[in-house]
């Protein structure tokens, strides 16, 4: 199973509406296709989503580092030899989505190889995840009819509420007003991506206490790091590290450095092989993870289910796995679909993901 070739290709799909954060704001997914191809005619397929204001890849950067870097040094090696493509990928500093695409697209074709889910190949633990929603800034009303449609229409009764606008107090009010529309019995947690300050994220934390909220996420800087300390040593709840922690390294930095007691996983940074390794370290140390999202479409999302599903850690939280239904299109044959609030793996060899060849000549962007 050689790698002979290397594909990455752009495409674009809009979003239904623009995706609004305290870092950011999309309208468009211009993500990257990335397909990997053996001489025994097995093909890998994975997503990259670039995220400028995060990890700093563009679409047109992460096209370049495979095209030009990447794929002239794995050429040759064998699907089977991840080690030595990673030893590779990794004398390139940065570029995390461009190299988990790789990564996974490598156990695509593994899975492919067995005649297994990838998801079996990395433990078998399960084969659904439950969704949780993430809900975008907006007036409190609005965010509120999100989350009721969304509830009804999916069954998903878990919601990661964006947070981080000045004054704070909108976000405060919008989290009341979401769990007084929701009731108790729905799942609530918070995401501030840097955007307020330790003392804003301090004082917001004091207004919510008796939302029931189930994390905190990112709600200031970790580079301001005493500040982000002394916020996560007064946190009423588990205070999650997600961009600040994209590498092992960086886990055991923040954790151990009391800027963060719970970790966020995403499979379109670390892949499946350095997300076990992350996975495996929060176990040894007895801290809670969940399964985060790059606002993946719905082959990211294939391959974040696979990766949540096989491990029994990863399914003791719902999984951020709905960012697609916001996408107007996707580029698989056949959508996915969540029901009953979860959303299964495909079944059959490798990770399922069937490109429809219309929907890719449609929206790629280098033709």
């Amino acid at each position: 199973m050689k790698i002979v070739k290397v594909e990455a290709i752009p495409f674009a799909i809009p979003y239904a509406k623009p995706l609004k954060f305290a870092s950011g704001e999309v309208h468009t997914a211009d993500h990257v296709l990335v397909r990997v191809h053996t001489d025994e005619g097995l093909t890998g397929t994975a997503e990259a989503p670039p995220r400028p204001y995060t990890y700093g890849e563009t679409q047109e950067s992460i096209v370049a580092v495979i095209e030009r870097i990447f794929a002239p040094q794995i050429l040759g090696l064998t699907a089977l030899e991840r080690e030595a493509v990673h030893e590779k990928l990794d004398r390139t500093v940065a570029n995390p989505t461009a190299k988990a695409a790789v990564d996974m697209a490598l156990w695509d074709i593994l899975g492919q190889a067995a005649g297994m889910p990838v998801s079996g190949l990395l433990g078998g633990y399960t084969d659904r995840m439950r969704v949780s929603h993430m809900v975008g800034f907006a007036p409190a009303e609005e965010m509120v009819a999100e989350a009721e449609r969304i509830r009804d229409t999916y069954g998903i009764t878990t919601f990661k509420v964006k947070v981080g606008r000045q004054p704070y107090t909108e976000d405060v009010k919008a989290c009341h007003a979401l769990r007084e529309a929701l009731g108790p019995d729905v799942e609530l947690y918070i995401d501030g991506n840097r955007g307020w300050s330790a003392s804003d994220s301090a004082r917001a934390l004091r207004e919510m206490d008796g939302l029931g909220l189930t994390f905190a996420e990112e709600l200031c800087p970790a580079d301001d790091v005493l500040g982000r300390r002394w916020l996560v040593a007064q946190s009423p709840v588990p205070f999650i590290a997600d961009e600040s922690a994209t590498r092992a390294a960086e886990v055991t930095r923040e954790l151990l450095g009391g800027s963060a007691t719970a970790i966020s996983i995403k499979t379109a940074r670390t892949g499946f092989t350095a997300s076990q390794r992350v996975l495996h370290e929060c176990e040894g140390l007895g801290v809670e993870v969940m399964l985060g999202n790059q606002i993946d479409g719905q082959i990211g999302t294939l391959c974040a289910v696979a990766f949540g599903a096989a491990h029994r850690t990863t399914t003791r939280h719902a999984g951020e796995l709905s960012n697609f239904l916001d996408m107007t299109d996707d580029l698989l044959t056949e959508p996915l679909s969540i029901k009953d609030g979860t959303l299964r793996i495909r079944e059959g060899a490798g990770l399922g993901i069937d490109i429809d060849p219309d929907k890719l000549a449609r929206y790629r962007r280098d033709r």
